[in-house]
């Protein structure tokens, strides 16, 4: 990752901690990617070579950013799914800034649709990151779209374990999944198809 991408994704997590602080209400916040977490995908995709990349919830763009960097260090490519459709606009002008868009469909979806039409083992890496709530009621889509290596990965599993529970709950009944809890930004609950 070169200084230009890192500064940039510096400047955003501080304009959104600086947003954030002054919005009551969760659903006005940001709610980026924090830079540890970023760094842990950034990493984690380029070590299982994942070349088709799905993240729910594009928020500001952040974690666009860091899974684009690593889908481009090993020529892959990242669909971006968001119900929230000027959350997207920003972060397709951020993604152009970086230099990655070539790297980067945006869709104005909602992701478990979207999980639901995609074909079996087609994905390398699953970045959940939208409302958590709501990941039970798309199973089995997360778990049967993921390729044996693939990843799943959801966010604020340690920030939001409550919410994050039956989602855990539900990776851990599949035989062929490896689930752990990486302690990154707000948590990273992560399975492995074997």
């Amino acid at each position: 990752m070169d200084t230009v991408l890192r500064k940039i994704i510096a400047e955003l997590n501080e304009a959104a901690a600086q947003h954030d602080a002054g919005q009551q209400d969760r659903l006005d916040r940001w709610r980026v990617l924090e830079p540890d977490a970023g760094e842990f995908l950034w990493f984690l995709a380029q070590s299982v070579g994942a070349r088709v990349i799905v993240e729910i919830g594009t928020s500001r763009g952040v974690s666009t950013l860091w899974l684009a960097d690593a889908a481009r260090a090993v020529g892959g490519h990242v669909l971006s799914l968001d119900t929230d459709a000027e959350a997207q606009r920003h972060a397709r002008r951020t993604v152009a800034e970086a230099g990655l868009e070539d790297h980067v469909e945006f869709r104005v979806e909602d992701g478990g649709g979207a999980l639901a039409r995609m074909p079996d083992g087609s994905v390398d890496l699953l970045f959940l990151d939208a409302e958590r709530v709501e990941y039970p009621s798309w199973w089995p889509n997360p778990y049967r779209v993921l390729r044996q290596g693939g990843v799943l990965v959801a966010d604020n599993a340690l920030s939001h374990p409550e919410e994050i529970a039956p989602l855990r709950e539900l990776l851990l009944r599949e035989p062929s999944l490896t689930c752990t809890t990486i302690a990154v930004g707000k948590g990273e609950l992560v399975a492995l198809r074997r």
